[in-house]
C-alpha cells in the first residue's frame, strides 16, 4: 500500500472520530433502545436476532441514509430538517405509547405468545433508521468544509460501519449476558459460581432499567430533534424560547444548561407524542379499528426474564 493511500486512510479515520464523537449521545440512546426488542425471544434466537438487526442498520446506513443525506446536501439541504422533524414526531410517539404502557393503558389486542420475529426485526430496523439519521447528519456537519464527494463518502462509511460495530455489539453483549451468568454459576469455584447467581438474579431488573432509560431516550432524542429543527422551518419563536431558557441556565454551569436542554427537549417529546397517539386512536376509532402500538407481540417493557 503505497505512502499516498495510508495517508488518505489515516486522515479518513480521523476525520470519522472527529465527527462520530458529536454524536456519542444518540449512539448511547441506539444501544439503550435496541435490547427492549429482543426480549421475550427464545434465548438460541437472541443473537441472530441482533444479527439481523444490525444488518438491517447497515442497510439503512448505506442504501438510504448516506445516500439521500448527500444528495440533498448538495441539491435540497432546506428538506433535511423536515426529514429531521418526521422522524423526531416518530420517535416521540413510540415513546409516549411505552409510557402509557407502564401506566396500564394498553392499545389493541397483542399476543400473549411467542414474540413474531420479523415485526420484531422490522420494529427495531424502524427505529435504527430514526437514530441513524441523526447520527449520520450530525457526523456530517461536523465535518470539515471543503472536503470532496468521495472523501466525504469514505468518511460517512467508515462512522456508518463503526457506530454500527459498537451499538450492537453492546446490544450483543447485553441480551446474552445473563448465559454468561449461567455458565459461571455452573462453575467448580464458589465465588464464581457466587457472582453468576448475581447476574443471573439481576438480569431482570437490569432490563427493566433498560427499557426505561430506552423509553427516555427515544423522548428525548425526538423531542429535541423537533425542537432543534423548528426553527430552521420558520418555527423560531419556539427556537427563541429554548435557547432563552439555556441562557438562564448558562451562570450555573454546562451540566445544568445540557440538563435542563435535555429535560426540556424529553418533556417536548412526550407531549407531542401524547398528542399523536390521540390522534391515531381518534382517527381508529373514526374508521372502526382500534390500532396496536406494539411490535411483534407484547410490550417488551412487560416481559418478565
Amino acid at each position: 500500500m503505497s505512502v499516498g493511500l495510508l495517508a488518505v486512510v489515516d486522515d479518513i479515520l480521523s476525520a470519522a472520530l472527529k465527527a462520530s464523537s458529536k454524536a456519542a449521545g444518540v449512539v448511547i440512546d441506539d444501544a439503550a433502545v435496541t435490547p427492549q426488542y429482543v426480549q421475550g425471544i427464545t434465548p438460541a434466537r437472541e443473537l441472530p436476532v441482533v444479527l439481523k438487526i444490525a444488518l438491517g442498520s447497515l442497510v439503512n446506513k448505506f442504501v438510504i441514509i448516506i445516500p439521500i443525506a448527500l444528495l440533498l446536501t448538495a441539491f435540497a439541504p432546506w428538506v433535511l430538517p423536515y426529514l429531521l422533524i418526521i422522524g423526531g414526531t416518530y420517535l416521540c410517539f413510540e415513546g409516549s405509547e411505552k409510557v402509557l404502557e407502564w401506566f396500564g393503558f394498553h392499545h389493541g389486542h397483542a399476543d400473549e405468545g411467542a414474540r413474531d420475529e420479523n415485526k420484531l426485526v422490522f420494529g427495531a430496523v424502524r427505529t435504527d433508521l430514526i437514530l441513524s439519521t441523526e447520527i449520520m447528519l450530525i457526523s456530517l456537519a461536523n465535518l470539515e468544509s471543503g472536503l470532496s464527494i468521495w472523501m466525504t463518502l469514505g468518511i460517512l462509511a467508515v462512522i456508518a460501519l463503526l457506530m454500527t460495530g459498537v451499538v450492537y455489539g453492546a446490544v450483543a453483549l447485553l441480551v446474552k449476558i445473563d448465559d454468561i451468568g449461567l455458565k459461571m454459576a455452573k462453575n467448580s469455584d464458589r465465588r464464581v459460581r457466587h457472582t453468576g447467581t448475581r447476574i443471573v438474579r439481576s438480569m431482570p431488573a437490569v432490563f427493566r432499567v433498560i427499557s426505561v432509560i430506552g423509553t427516555v431516550a427515544m423522548l428525548w432524542v425526538g423531542g429535541h430533534l423537533v425542537l432543534a429543527n423548528l426553527g430552521a422551518v420558520g418555527l423560531v419563536g419556539i427556537t427563541d424560547f429554548v435557547h432563552g431558557i439555556e441562557h438562564l441556565l448558562e451562570p450555573l454551569g454546562g451540566f445544568v444548561v445540557w440538563f435542563g436542554d435535555t429535560l426540556m427537549s424529553a418533556i417536548a417529546g412526550l407531549v407531542l407524542g401524547l398528542v399523536i397517539v390521540g390522534i391515531v386512536l381518534l382517527i381508529g376509532r373514526m374508521l372502526g379499528k382500534e390500532p396496536s402500538f406494539t411490535e411483534g407481540g407484547e410490550s417488551p417493557a412487560d416481559v418478565h426474564a
